[in-house]
């Protein structure tokens, strides 16, 4: 579609809200929809990473890198577009310490950094010194710990919402409490999608409703692979800030890369700038099972007590859930759908979606208009989903 048309988005998380702002500055008219609220989905059950630490050489890292660029120029930008007293992004260039705790897991983590760094990260392997100096109350009985300076965070509610605010002043509509039950056809092309609140048309429509991405896939008539991957956090009381950088073991990487449907925890712990400090993670595919289990809570707050034993003393005030838009190979899939003409998608980033976002939306929006340079390594008809691009609803 490389002349500017009308864009039906389903879904307004984080990525569909930076979609929207995109297409929107691009002069796309843009209607996005939802079947709840803004941020509802898994946009708000996340912790706002934008991490380089967890990602290997290849394309989701430089996905990432290019991300983090955008993310610096968003921040000045929405100051300029918002209205003052508009939330702040929260953005906080903290930087990530990743820390191992056996020594399989040091070899492991240190040659990770290795391979690392060709790429253009920044990986500082860290003495006790200087591990004292950026985490004081870390524990002691640690076998290695490398710093990630080029890790940060945001809010991903306020980013979210902010995203969505600054796509309305370039004309966007956003329709809340909107379901999507089925697709327009015209000539074997996607010309819009019914939903409860009547038929909405467009030139194109592009699919970013996470971990719903799956259902909604197959009722255009295109199924994806994409299915929930649970995940819990825990949020203690408010206290003096002790825990300064985005602090995780290094199992993290292997439960983030791991396709096991069984749980997985591992220990990521991070302040918040409301004095809280946040407690992740934990990964299991069960469908859309929203319950909080007690085991995935002791779990967890277990392995958080591994790297700062003072968390003994400090109550946990809440938990919740979310779920992550899995892909079995671990890659986000953006791009036109090669089997239906009109169908767009921007989905299965799991658990990286909000730092993922911005250039998803530039790649997105790129190929829309017909600007896109060189190949697209999340294209839809990639090898490893094959098998389900052969499915013809």
């Amino acid at each position: 579609m490389a002349e500017r048309g009308r864009v039906v988005v389903i879904g307004a998380g984080i990525v569909g809200a930076a979609i929207a702002r995109s297409l929107g500055r691009g002069g796309h008219e843009v209607i996005v929809l939802d079947r709840g609220p803004t941020a509802g989905g898994t946009s708000a059950s996340g912790e706002g990473n934008l991490l380089v630490s967890d990602k290997g050489p290849g394309a989701e890292l430089e996905l990432m890198q290019r991300s983090l660029e955008l993310w610096r120029e968003l921040d000045g930008q929405l100051r300029d577009e918002l209205p003052a007293g508009f939330p702040s992004l929260e953005l906080d260039h903290k930087g990530g310490l990743v820390v191992a705790t056996t020594a399989s897991g040091a070899m492991a983590l240190r040659e990770f950094a290795t391979r690392q760094r060709p790429a253009g990260v920044v990986a500082q392997e860290v003495d006790e010194q200087q591990v004292r100096e950026l985490e004081p109350d870390l524990t002691r009985d640690y076998t290695a710990a490398v710093f990630y300076p080029g890790d940060a965070q945001v809010q991903p509610v306020v980013a979210t919402e902010s995203l969505l605010a600054s796509a309305r002043l370039h004309g966007a509509q956003v329709r809340q409490g909107v379901e999507v039950t089925g697709p327009i056809m015209s000539a074997g092309r996607l010309v819009g999608v019914q939903t409860s609140g009547g038929p909405v048309y467009g030139d194109a429509v592009v699919l970013a409703a996470g971990p719903w991405s799956g259902g909604l896939s197959a009722g255009l008539g295109a199924p994806l692979p994409v299915r929930p991957r649970r995940g819990t956090v825990l949020v203690t009381t408010r206290m003096p800030q002790r825990i300064r950088r985005k602090v995780y073991d290094a199992d993290y990487v292997g439960a983030v890369g791991s396709g096991a449907a069984d749980l997985q925890v591992s220990s990521v712990v991070e302040s918040t700038a409301a004095g809280t400090v946040l407690i992740g993670s934990s990964r299991e595919r069960k469908g859309f099972d929203d319950r909080i289990e007690a085991r995935v809570v002791a779990a967890m707050a277990a392995k958080a007590l591994l790297l700062f034993p003072f968390l003994k003393d400090v109550p946990v005030m809440r938990a919740y859930g979310g779920f992550r838009p899995f892909v079995p190979d671990h890659l986000p899939v953006i791009g036109p759908d090669p089997r239906l003409a009109g169908l767009w998608h921007a989905t299965g980033h799991e658990g990286a979606g909000i730092g993922l976002s911005l250039a998803t939306a530039e790649i997105l929006t790129a190929l829309m208009d017909g600007t896109s340079n060189g190949e697209n390594p999340f294209r839809v008809d990639r090898d490893t989903l094959a098998p389900y691009l052969e499915e013809v609803v």
